[in-house]
């Protein structure tokens, strides 16, 4: 009955290929791992697999989901960029073995902990100090954890952008990049654009003034369609940016600033690109297994004219790369740590990080969003990652921050760091993540 039930659905869905798609692989997974209970409530299912908006990176922030809803998220998720070309670093042949040293006593977190991993989309949670991870919990097989175990990439949403801000920290260190006040006025993607003469540090600091062309948030202003991570920085600047000029310097949060810093690190590699992110990611944080940068490609170009979608050839000239990256849990943390070492230790991308730092500029935020989050907690913005955490007013706290719930938050005064995968901003991430660095 089941069975049957469930193709009926996928009827509905007919007209969206990739949907249904899904839908088919999700069936066997579930049939195949012994998971039918996730397709019990058939009427509920129904009603919310056959409403597309609701679907991949539509699902709402707002919302307490089901399980059922949890468990076919994270499915997709996991499938969403089989086809997406991507720009890969393997793993590393000698990869940073972490000492864990499990704490009992930190009771009162644990239990918070414990009580999320329970009820809401938190995935993974690591708690790092002392040079030695002591607190490690994941979803339990009955919640989510069939579909998410130590090695499943998963998606950095915006925390790509603060890992992308590490790129430029080697690039520049390396000599590919002269320093963060560079202009940008000698890369032809740009021309005649907002973006021609802005400085980098304007950009890392999302203050390039194009607030008129992309709100603050992530999508562009007036346009289809609105996502910039679907088409390459060609399409956007010949179109939506072509002959634009810039506002006034302001914090103006955007997905296709981050997109334009790590393609302007492309182009300043002169053919080196891999040679740097192995560096960064493979040599110095010690990755274990292989992770990669998402890329536009033939298959996944989503432009439109006079309201109809089609695909364009593209090439790597046309700024092709995305912020956006996959990792598995553990190497989210070895590139945190990264990080912390490269502060702490005073090195050129050390000076780099505390250079952002000193030049991170205010938010201008009267209230705090009601959903706490590194984004929406933190009051300053520099270089891609967040700063100045209420409570915390005088700790030197990095915050990475992504859709979904990924955040890390990395205390250099401290050498602490938390390290959280999600699928849901549904958990407390003021209890289990700023608190648990006092």
């Amino acid at each position: 009955m089941k069975k049957i039930t469930f193709f009926i659905l996928l009827t509905f869905l007919i007209f969206q290929k990739s949907n249904a798609e899904y839908l088919f692989d999700y069936y066997k997974w579930l049939t195949d791992n012994n998971q039918t209970q996730f397709l019990s409530k058939e009427k509920k299912l129904k009603k919310w697999l056959t409403r597309s908006k609701i679907l991949g990176e539509r699902f709402k922030w707002g919302s307490n989901p089901s399980l059922e809803r949890l468990h076919y998220q994270v499915f997709h998720f996991n499938k969403q960029h089989d086809n997406w070309d991507k720009h890969i670093i393997n793993g590393s042949s000698k990869p940073y073995e972490f000492k864990i040293n499990l704490k009992e006593d930190k009771k009162k977190l644990i239990k918070s902990i414990d009580k999320d991993m329970q009820k809401t989309g938190l995935l993974s949670y690591l708690l790092f100090e002392n040079d030695e991870i002591v607190i490690d919990k994941k979803s339990l097989d009955n919640r989510l954890g069939l579909l998410f175990d130590n090695n499943t990439k998963w998606t950095t949403a915006s925390v790509g952008k603060s890992l992308t801000s590490y790129v430029v920290g080697q690039a520049i260190c390396d000599g590919y990049i002269e320093n963060v006040d560079v202009k940008l006025n000698d890369w032809h993607l740009i021309k005649n654009t907002l973006y021609e003469n802005v400085k980098l540090i304007d950009l890392l600091n999302m203050a390039a003034g194009d607030q008129k062309y992309s709100n603050n948030d992530k999508d562009l202003v007036n346009i289809k369609p609105k996502n910039p991570n679907v088409n390459s920085l060609k399409y956007h600047m010949d179109g939506h940016f072509k002959g634009s000029k810039p506002s006034k310097n302001k914090f103006n949060y955007s997905n296709i600033v981050a997109n334009i810093i790590i393609n302007y690190v492309w182009f300043k590699s002169n053919g080196d690109f891999q040679k740097i992110t192995d560096k960064v990611f493979k040599e110095k944080a010690g990755i274990k297994d292989s992770i990669y940068f998402l890329k536009i490609s033939n298959r996944t170009t989503r432009g439109m004219k006079d309201g109809i979608r089609y695909k364009y050839e593209v090439n790597d000239e046309d700024g092709l790369l995305r912020y956006s990256m996959e990792l598995n849990r553990y190497d989210f943390l070895r590139v945190a740590k990264a990080i912390m070492d490269d502060y702490q230790n005073d090195t050129c991308v050390g000076k780099y990080l505390k250079t952002i730092h000193e030049r991170r500029i205010s938010k201008h935020r009267e209230k705090i969003n009601k959903i706490k989050t590194a984004y929406n907690y933190g009051r300053s913005y520099g270089g891609q990652f967040h700063f100045d955490f209420g409570a915390f007013k005088n700790r030197n706290i990095f915050g990475l921050d992504g859709a979904y719930g990924q955040s890390i938050l990395i205390d250099m005064d401290n050498f602490k760091i938390v390290s959280i995968n999600s699928i849901h901003m549904n958990y407390n991430w003021h209890k289990i993540a700023l608190s648990a660095l006092k």
